[in-house]
């Protein structure tokens, strides 16, 4: 029973996701995909240093839903690539950078400040820029 509640919560995600996202272009896409990376990543720094971090370092300071949060709020990224077709070994990269990210930011303290120096948001967003440029120059061709 509680399998079929988590298949019929994904599936109502899924279905928000594609709602929210549909026919969007590539560059709004990219747009929402880099104001995303900065809040996540670097929308904060630390006077006097370059030292930058994002809300993925605030929330995840809460115990388990912080991370659990901030990695479904980074999925919206890799959503984004998919919607713009990016290959399974991109995809791949992508959620292994927002697994990396869950496992260590998972750890107290620790993980916390992994989350500042990771941005997995930001390596994300570049990913998806290097895929949108080369589809770009495929059409140019």
């Amino acid at each position: 029973m509680a399998s079929d509640t988590f298949t019929g919560d994904r599936a109502a995600t899924n279905e928000f996701l594609r709602e929210m996202t549909a026919g969007m272009s590539h560059q709004e896409r990219l747009d929402q995909t880099r104001w995303l990376a900065h809040m996540m990543d670097d929308k904060f720094s630390i006077p006097g240093t370059n030292f930058r971090f994002g809300w993925d370092a605030i929330i995840g300071l809460f115990p388990g839903v912080g991370d659990a949060v901030t990695s479904a709020i980074s999925l919206l990224i890799v959503h984004h690539a998919y919607q713009a077709g990016a290959g399974p070994l991109t995809l791949a990269r992508m959620v292994g950078n927002v697994g990396v990210d869950l496992i260590f930011g998972a750890v107290p303290l620790v993980g916390d400040v992994f989350d500042a120096a990771w941005k997995g948001n930001r390596k994300n967003m570049r990913l998806l820029e290097r895929h949108l440029a080369k589809q770009a120059e495929k059409q140019r061709r």
